[in-house]
């Protein structure tokens, strides 16, 4: 079950030639994919590529009848491999994934096949995850594509430069018998638009053709003596053949004015920020109609030198518009010039930021710099601008002000109590070294919990503590989610461990999804899917590869969860130790019954839902519940009582009734004061007169309270 579902939206896929398109960028890519007669598709989720996985889940029945195979990879390196397909025989296949830790992952294979070359067109989609609305570290695709020599699209984000340079990148891929990566920022992915279809293509040479009539070419096989001409052809024939293509289909464009002593050279991905930064300083409109001179880069590389020259030859200094570090491009553009005796000024890094997103604020302070420094046409001040940086003593009073917000577990999170748990028990027997890993419960580094020393990588939590097996009075405990673990965790850190007989102990958080990345399912997911094979236990697969210390726990069950990780903290049992902590993700599981319930309401049907509250005249205002659990639903309010002065713990409407803030409590022995209450809609005959007795026996015992409250005060 993902986050979202696109069956409504996939139907427009089938729409043909001189019809309108209409949708977001992951659907443009899609329908392009089938308009340039793909064999083969494959995949790995991750943000922001995640939807694009979702699209072409939902559109399965769509691809099955113009003979497209799917495959939801096992990780990115597999998702690569499939480009195999692609060496010998003339089928077209696409893969995708985020970039750059799904690059990682898929580099083995990725050099591989650009040493191997291509007969059929290989375009490989990368969700291009920079800057501060990235969710991992700051690295950029291009380094991949400079070492493996792979091309590199970067296509302007609007819906009809995307399907372009998808079909384009195609054909490049055949032109140059070479890989192409297309890379697709967050905002393009989900950017909206239209273009003009053609026709779906079923691809001319099948899979099935290619699996009955096999080829053997030893020469493209990454084995000496091949590998070494696979370099040679990458240098005297791929890239020339490359280049030749991309200048003669003029994928790079010039745009903007024509004359000027100045010029700005982009990657085509960050035009629209451009124009947004030059509509702001007066020199365009919100069309890009400049009198700037513009050169284009929807391909980032390699870089056509022909081109570059021609643009800077006639101008005293250019700006390069390139969101990242290292300046790879800055540094490619100056020798380029630099070789042909252009003095061309590159200025690039010198007024634009080295790291960070290049948002319009930052792209407008740039443009202005380098506009006031290098040319005549006057920007305008900044009372005319409509945004303007804050001024430092502005930025230190925001930051006094205004609370940080750090992302956190969801309302109901079955993960939530998992860490509690390991709070409580550190309070007992000391300080832990943990090892965590990516996903979800990664938000267990930041407070409340403050747990967490390290991450790796996916999958890799309890490689991340592989060095620490050796005789201490203390074990570590590695974090590691199902996600990660069939990713790459059930060999690099279960079947590690087993081999090295490592002593110290692992909690596999089972929620039953790919959680982080949507909520796609896995082999493990309890749910039916009927193209995906799932309901493989995780303790099957551990206790196969040799672990003997396995037990499983509900989350939400704090007081147990404690009791295990003590034993398996203080247990003289040697050898590696499994918990797997198993409960549904709650965003999934009120995805999956919130539209049930709200049917059967409208229906008059009768139905019950647990709520959880605090009473205040119990609550003492310790706050424990916050402090240990941190659910959102859970706040502060006034104290009833006049007499102290501390607010009390209230639960508000966002509460899913999963009950972890009262366990969290009684765990501690710290709290008595939460209560259930059952919330019921459309209430039988029979629940009205209990809830009648219920009032009459409460008011009788108030009443005798109040009485009793009354004497005492005025001694009767």
């Amino acid at each position: 079950m993902a986050e979202r579902s696109f069956a409504k939206e996939v139907q427009e896929l089938k729409i043909g030639k001189g019809e309108e398109f209409r949708g977001e960028g992951i659907l443009a890519v899609t329908k392009a994919l089938l308009q340039s007669g793909v064999s083969y598709v494959g995949g790995y989720q991750g943000a922001p590529i995640s939807h694009l996985m979702d699209v072409l889940s939902d559109a399965e029945e769509i691809l099955e009848e113009l003979g497209v195979h799917f495959e939801a990879s096992a990780n990115e390196g597999a998702a690569a491999a499939m480009l195999a397909a692609s060496v010998n025989y003339p089928l077209r296949g696409a893969v995708t994934w985020k970039s750059t830790v799904g690059t990682n992952v898929a580099s083995d294979a990725l050099a591989s096949v650009a040493s191997s070359g291509v007969m059929g067109g290989s375009l490989i989609v990368v969700g291009e995850d920079y800057g501060e609305g990235s969710s991992i570290m700051q690295e950029r695709s291009h380094a991949f594509a400079m070492k493996s020599q792979i091309w590199l699209l970067d296509p302007r984000p609007n819906l009809e430069s995307i399907v372009e340079m998808v079909e384009k990148g195609f054909e490049l891929s055949e032109a140059s018998n070479t890989p192409v990566m297309l890379e697709m920022r967050i905002r393009a992915c989900h950017v909206y638009g239209s273009f003009m279809a053609k026709d779906n293509v079923a691809p001319v040479f099948k899979l099935r053709d290619a699996m009955e009539n096999p080829t053997r070419d030893y020469g493209r096989v990454v084995l000496p003596p091949s590998n070494f001409v696979h370099e040679i052809e990458k240098i005297d024939r791929r890239w020339p053949a490359a280049v030749e293509y991309i200048k003669s289909q003029q994928l790079n464009e010039f745009l903007g004015g024509t004359r000027g002593d100045v010029g700005i050279i982009v990657q085509g991905g960050m035009y629209n920020t451009l124009i947004r930064a030059l509509e702001l300083a007066g020199l365009s409109d919100s069309f890009g109609n400049t009198d700037i001179p513009l050169y284009c880069l929807n391909v980032t590389y390699p870089l056509i030198e022909d081109e570059v020259k021609g643009f800077c030859l006639d101008k005293k200094a250019v700006l390069m518009v390139e969101e990242g570090q290292p300046e790879y491009l800055e540094h490619n553009i100056n020798s380029i010039l630099r070789n042909a005796d252009i003095q061309t000024k590159v200025v690039g890094k010198e007024v634009l930021p080295r790291a960070g997103e290049y948002t319009g604020q930052v792209l407008l302070e740039g443009v202005r710099a380098f506009m006031e420094t290098y040319s005549s046409p006057r920007v305008k001040d900044d009372t005319d601008i409509l945004i303007s940086a804050l001024t430092s003593e502005e930025s230190n009073s925001l930051n006094e002000n205004v609370p940080l917000r750090p992302v956190g577990f969801c309302t109901g999170c079955p993960e939530r109590p998992v860490f509690s748990a390991m709070k409580l028990v550190q309070k007992e027997l000391g300080d832990i070294h943990v090892s965590c890993d990516i996903g979800c419960h990664l938000f267990s580094i930041l407070p409340p919990f403050d747990i967490g020393n390290t991450t790796m990588g996916y999958g890799l939590g309890w490689s991340g503590a592989s060095a620490f097996n050796t005789e201490s009075d203390k074990r570590t405990i590695s974090i590691m989610g199902d996600g990660g673990f069939w990713h790459n965790g059930l060999v690099s850190g279960v079947g590690n461990a087993v081999f090295n007989k490592n002593d110290n102990i692992l909690v596999i958080i089972d929620n039953g999804y790919s959680s982080a990345t949507g909520g796609q399912d896995l082999l493990s997911s309890r749910a039916d899917n009927k193209t995906k094979s799932t309901k493989h236990k995780i303790e099957k697969a551990i206790r196969g590869l040799g672990v003997k210390w396995v037990r499983r726990v509900h989350t939400y069950r704090i007081a147990t969860m404690m009791d295990t990780l003590r034993d398996a903290l203080t247990t003289s049992e040697k050898g590696p130790k499994v918990i797997i902590a198993q409960a549904e993700c709650m965003l999934n599981k009120q995805r999956r019954e919130k539209p049930i319930r709200n049917k059967l309401i409208k229906e008059g049907k009768r139905i019950v839902r647990e709520r959880f509250g605090v009473d205040p005249d119990t609550c003492t205002g310790d706050h424990s519940c916050i402090r240990l659990s941190g659910c959102p639903s859970l706040t502060i309010k006034d104290n009833p009582d006049p007499l102290r002065e501390d607010p009390v713990a209230h639960v508000n409407n966002d509460c899913v009734g999963c009950g972890v803030c009262g366990e969290v409590s009684h765990a501690a022995v710290l709290c008595p004061s939460f209560y259930r209450a059952d919330i019921v809609y459309n209430p039988s005959v029979w629940d009205h007169l209990s809830s009648r007795m219920r009032s009459g026996i409460i008011h009788v015992l108030q009443n005798r309270r109040r009485k009793k409250r009354s004497q005492l005060a005025f001694g009767d």
